[in-house]
């Protein structure tokens, strides 16, 4: 039996913060919280550092830059994964969802057969990783060619979490044209003419997206993959994708479909760059506002996963909310989001995913992190 004794951390609970506390992990399990002795275990003394679960980052689409860092510029797949999971494992996440886009653009990795083969990259590199590297497929509703590709990694068990997003012009972060064209112009550099024909096929593809919202939707729940919404901006879309079977409403647009979100059960997502920045990048609701307003359930790293163990730590002075409730939304409440019951919470029983933080110069950083009781990475700081 592989056995490990932790002792001397300040271990954050799903409802409390201990001081000076110990935890013994066997065979990769949290065994026991403050057990009498760790006898015949390895033991490692955390030095008063922060001990909290191991991060769980529902949305993180960062790997999209590790594939193509400039546009047309591409790095080989299981490279690319290699250096995400490092990152990640860097940050303090021990669960990421790789968020890849599927919107036949045919812009780089948003491109739906290349996007499909990052997503096998990344269920390929997985066995070899730090941490637990999983899929969240983004489907663009308006794009009638991307459910089969998306049904076929279903049925090879090649991704974990769906989300249906609207990016036409009138939803969501895009409130007219001008801002699509924009979005496409800052992002992909296209000329006049080729910003043109983006906007019309985008338009004209509109048609039939619910009839595909609800085949894939049907086909997710058949293989137990959650499924999230994505910039839901009416409390009455909220309602109509509720009722079709979506339980997570990712980076809702307003306050008021926050509240609809939360008021049928269903778990919200916002970015943890939003707290860090005081804003969102959209003109959306404010991250620290939706805290404040108690309607935020998650925090994920979105296109910056360094991002999200700052914005934990600085939650509780920020937003006026304990530690223990800051923790849980990047902890407890995205494990129950995306089904995952054995791990998310320093508790008896659960899967031993922990950070130990250590607070550099008023900033925290990960110093130790585990994955089921295994070292993955360690940083030696002169202080903290």
């Amino acid at each position: 039996m592989n056995r490990l004794y932790l002792t001397g951390a300040r271990v954050v609970l799903p409802n409390d913060v201990l001081d000076d506390a110990a935890l013994l992990i066997e065979d990769g399990v949290i065994a026991a919280i403050n057990p009498e002795s760790g006898h015949g275990a390895q033991t490692l003394d955390l030095m008063g550092k922060t001990l909290m679960p191991g991060m769980i980052d529902l949305h993180c689409d960062a790997l999209e830059k590790e594939v193509e860092p400039r546009p047309n510029v591409h790095f080989p797949l299981d490279f690319a994964c290699a250096q995400a999971d490092k990152r990640n494992a860097a940050a303090g996440v021990t669960t990421v969802f790789h968020a890849l886009s599927f919107a036949n653009e045919e812009l780089g990795v948003r491109n739906n057969a290349f996007a499909a083969s990052v997503a096998r990259a990344v269920h390929a590199w997985n066995p070899h990783g730090l941490i637990d590297n999983r899929v969240h497929c983004r489907y663009e509703v308006t794009d009638p060619t991307a459910p089969e590709i998306l049904l076929e990694l279903m049925a090879a068990d090649e991704m974990h979490l769906l989300s249906v997003m609207d990016h036409s012009p009138g939803q969501g972060q895009f409130k007219d044209i001008a801002a699509y064209r924009d979005y496409l112009a800052r992002t992909y550099k296209k000329s006049e003419g080729e910003l043109d024909a983006l906007v019309e096929n985008k338009l004209a593809q509109a048609e039939g997206a619910m009839e595909r919202i609800r085949r894939l939707i049907g086909a997710a729940q058949g293989k137990g993959i959650h499924v999230a919404s994505h910039d839901d901006d009416t409390p009455e879309k909220v309602e109509t994708l509720h009722a079709l079977g979506v339980g997570i409403s990712e980076f809702p647009i307003n306050l008021e479909s926050a509240r609809a979100a939360r008021a049928r059960g269903m778990s919200t997502v916002f970015g943890a760059p939003n707290i860090l920045r005081g804003k969102s990048q959209s003109g959306a609701i404010r991250a620290l506002d939706a805290v404040m307003a108690g309607v935020a359930d998650c925090l994920c790293a979105d296109y910056h996963p360094a991002s999200l163990i700052v914005a934990v730590f600085r939650l509780p002075e920020l937003a006026g909310i304990g530690l223990a409730e800051s923790v849980r939304l990047v902890s407890a409440n995205p494990a129950r989001a995306a089904g995952l019951g054995d791990r998310g919470e320093i508790a008896v029983g659960k899967r031993a995913d922990l950070v130990a933080v250590a607070h550099i110069n008023g900033l925290a950083q990960a110093s130790s992190v585990f994955l089921a009781g295994k070292p993955v990475f360690e940083a030696r700081f002169d202080h903290g």
